[in-house]
């Protein structure tokens, strides 16, 4: 039951919303949590025994290790000495145990598979018999409330936050159920003080947004929103990123190229539709999740392009990954050593290399076992470091030629190399395996074949022109929103501004746009959320 279907928009959401305003406001949470281990069940079935596991074992290691830390002081150098060593050791071992079976089942069950094909490789050159790998069931959302449950263990560990005692607040915080399937990864700090009983006293009590017709309509345009991005363009440009990249060897350089743009767009789309769906789904309930989309298209460098895209997943890595590696013994030892002997400049580059290459690696493999997701933490691995390496160099360009850095034109050569640069990463990103994404790469310098775009080609794939033109004019729309937010131009207070009569035009514009436009019905095959096998 996909946030895109029928059976969730007319049928399980409305129907939990009405439980949920019925309700006491003391009962609401408890509607939630049901409502949530309800759906992972119409999901997942019986693999709804991982989210439930992981709850409880969160919930009694967070306690734990709260526990452990009373008393401890706040610097780990402190910490070390004597009277506290023992405490401190037995404190990290039991994260480092509650970490570990986290990620432990999470790698079990994503990584086998493809760790034993790796292994069979070897064994079968070495002349000796395969090993058969386990089938095993992934359940829905793994990979998200995965990092979340890591995420607050590491806060209560390093006491940013206390324990929570609040079962059912961990348990909303870890399988709410419209962030179940695709996020955003949420922090403790962003989602579960939301969940607190309106009689208990805490910072943000309640509802995190106020539930008012308002309110309540807003968030159900966004839903529509979502499914305006969803229907109209990403399920249409399905059929012909499933040509295109299903039958690669027979494409020339430039359907590549339409393959690898068709496909970031429908992927833009569909992730940034469903989080519209998500996000409102969540408000319905007076609930702010956060944002997980900021215009990324309008980035002009591959790290603002991060800083923009799938924000949560960056701040996780940011704040879990990043930050302790770069400021590990290793690093702080590494940097001192190489401003002894260069500039700080080399010092820091180095650093924020060692520091970036398990992100990115990290990266690479959350979104899945294949080499070629590999390959695209490498590449941006890779970009990124080249970025910081080649800034004075881009410095020094400005400076002599005189050119703006900030100016119209410069910032647009930008945007439009940051855009090569996404492109080239999602037909990596979408290719079935490196060797494939590696022809395809090659296959843009040879045989490009420009003409294959007015020649009538493109309507070969299963899109008529009027198909064309919907995805035309649905990306046309959803560029000028972006572009519109991008200038600071709120869209939602400008149309909260006209009378109602217009208001309510502006709806079911929209609504209507969806229900006419939209890709379903007879010939459509309805198409799995991307992001949701991750």
């Amino acid at each position: 039951m996909g946030y895109n279907q029928l059976s969730y928009l007319l049928g399980f959401l409305p129907l939990v919303l009405l439980l949920f305003s019925i309700c006491p406001k003391r009962f609401r949470r408890y509607v939630l949590a049901g409502a949530s281990w309800l759906y992972f069940f119409l999901c997942s079935h019986y693999l709804i025994v991982y989210l439930l596991g992981t709850t409880v074992w969160v919930y009694f290691m967070g306690i734990w290790i709260g526990k452990l830390g009373d008393g401890l002081p706040e610097s780990a150098a402190a910490a070390s000495k004597k009277p506290y060593r023992k405490q401190a050791v037995a404190h990290q071992a039991v994260m480092l145990l509650a970490n570990g079976a986290l990620f432990g089942v999470l790698f079990y069950l994503k990584y086998t598979g493809f760790f034993v094909r790796q292994l069979n490789r070897l064994v079968v050159h070495a002349g000796g018999a395969a090993i058969i790998a386990p089938r095993l069931l992934v359940p829905i959302g793994i990979s998200f409330y995965t990092l979340e449950a890591v995420g607050y263990l590491l806060e209560v560990y390093w006491k940013r936050i206390p324990a929570d005692r609040d079962f059912i607040r961990i348990a909303l915080f870890l399988g709410f159920f419209p962030q179940t399937m695709e996020g955003p990864i949420a922090r403790y700090g962003d989602t579960a003080l939301q969940f607190s009983s309106p009689l208990e006293k805490t910072e943000k009590p309640g509802d995190g947004v106020p539930r008012t017709l308002e309110e309540m309509t807003a968030s159900a345009m966004r839903i529509c929103w979502g499914m305006f991005k969803k229907l109209v363009v990403a399920d249409r440009l399905n059929i012909i990123v499933a040509t295109l990249f299903g039958e690669y060897e027979k494409q020339n350089g430039v359907l590549i190229i339409v393959a690898a743009v068709c496909y970031t767009i429908q992927l833009y789309m569909e992730f940034s539709g469903m989080m519209d769906v998500v996000i409102g789904s969540a408000r319905l309930f007076g609930i702010r999740l956060p944002e997980n989309f900021r215009q990324p298209f309008f980035s002009q460098t591959a790290s603002e392009f991060w800083r923009r895209w799938h924000i949560s997943l960056g701040a996780w890595l940011k704040d879990y990954l990043f930050y302790p590696v770069a400021a590990s013994t290793m690093a702080k030892k590494l940097g001192k050593r190489l401003r002894k002997k260069s500039e700080r400049y080399v010092a820091k580059l180095a650093v924020s290399a060692l520091a970036l290459t398990p992100v990115w690696l990290f990266n690479g493999l959350w979104h899945g076992a294949e080499w070629n997701y590999i390959f695209y933490g490498i590449y941006y691995l890779v970009l990124l470091i080249l970025e910081l390496a080649l800034e004075p160099v881009r410095a020094g360009f400005y400076r002599r030629t005189g050119i703006h850095q900030n100016g119209r034109g410069a910032t647009l050569l930008r945007i439009l190399r940051t855009w090569v640069i996404i492109f080239t990463g999602e037909m990596f990103f979408r290719a079935p395996g490196l060797r494939a994404g590696l022809c395809m790469f090659r296959s843009l310098f040879h045989g490009f074949g420009i003409s294959r775009l007015w020649d009538g080609t493109l309507l070969t794939f299963g899109l008529g022109m009027a198909d064309w033109t919907a995805i035309a004019g649905g990306t046309a729309v959803v560029f000028l929103y972006d572009l519109m937010r991008e200038r600071g131009f709120s869209i939602r207070d400008w149309v909260f501004a006209r009378k109602l009569p217009v208001r309510w035009a502006l709806y079911n514009a929209l609504l209507l746009a969806v229900i006419i436009f939209g890709a379903y019905g007879t010939g459509y095959q309805a198409v799995d959320l991307i992001y949701a096998g991750f």
